[in-house]
């Protein structure tokens, strides 16, 4: 698909948040509107079996369906069909405010391949984040991310960023759940690439029901696939 130079895809990956990603879409809208920004709103949705795509359709998304579950399948696919360059999204939970891609979104300009949000540097919301994970689970898994993967990053997880296509296309991912968050960064990383790390505010998500997160399982899966990306990296060098 041709993309254009100049304006800007929102994506949001969707699995059942038929009570927020109306709202979402149309802060996503009303960011193109205030910076008078050429674009769409994107949303990827990952198996609905609520009235998710309906509603983000009625808001004025444009909906692309991809039936592999996963959240790094939900990116991918919204990244390959994307259609401008610069490409910024987040969780269509309530959790991030669309009102501020600004900044994800200058940075892309500024020459950028990569942005991702810190959470822990922004305002985290009272309930937005379990102690757990606030804690132990993301300064340990972005300690690991650091050490491995080599980008001086502070939070590997924040679901908040802006990549730029053509950058995103010329890596080779394999992950498909939510370790593609660590793996769309270390990838980056050694590909040479331009990453930057801003500010990131998160809030507590409006659903009103459990998170698609496990967090016992989704670490294990990030911490395995840091672990065999660094074992790879060190075969390659002793090969």
């Amino acid at each position: 698909m041709e993309h254009n130079l100049f304006g800007v895809s929102v994506l949001m990956p969707c699995l059942n948040e038929e009570k927020t990603v109306g709202a979402c879409v149309e802060a996503a809208k009303q960011f193109l509107a205030e910076h008078n920004l050429p674009g769409e709103v994107l949303v990827a949705d990952n198996g609905s079996n609520d009235a998710s795509a309906e509603v983000a359709k009625k808001s004025g998304a444009g909906v692309i369906f991809v039936p592999e579950r996963g959240y790094g399948n939900a990116l991918r696919a919204g990244i390959q069909e994307a259609a401008y360059s610069f490409i910024v999204f987040a969780d269509c939970d309530g959790s991030y405010n669309f009102l501020e891609l600004k900044p994800f979104y200058d940075a892309l300009v500024q020459g950028a391949d990569v942005v991702i949000g810190n959470r822990f540097r922004g305002k985290i919301e009272r309930g937005a984040m379990p102690w757990m994970h606030h804690y132990f689970g993301n300064p340990v898994l972005s300690w690991l991310g650091r050490k491995i993967g080599g980008a001086p990053l502070g939070d590997f997880h924040c679901g908040m960023r802006g990549v730029r296509k053509e950058a995103m296309l010329s890596l080779k991912f394999c992950t498909s759940q939510m370790e593609f968050a660590s793996e769309m960064i270390v990838k980056a990383a050694k590909a040479g690439l331009n990453l930057k790390e801003i500010p990131c505010n998160l809030y507590k998500d409006k659903r009103g029901r459990a998170s698609h997160l496990r967090p016992i399982r989704d670490g294990i899966r990030h911490a395995r696939f840091l672990l065999r990306f660094a074992w790879l990296k060190n075969k390659k060098k002793r090969g």
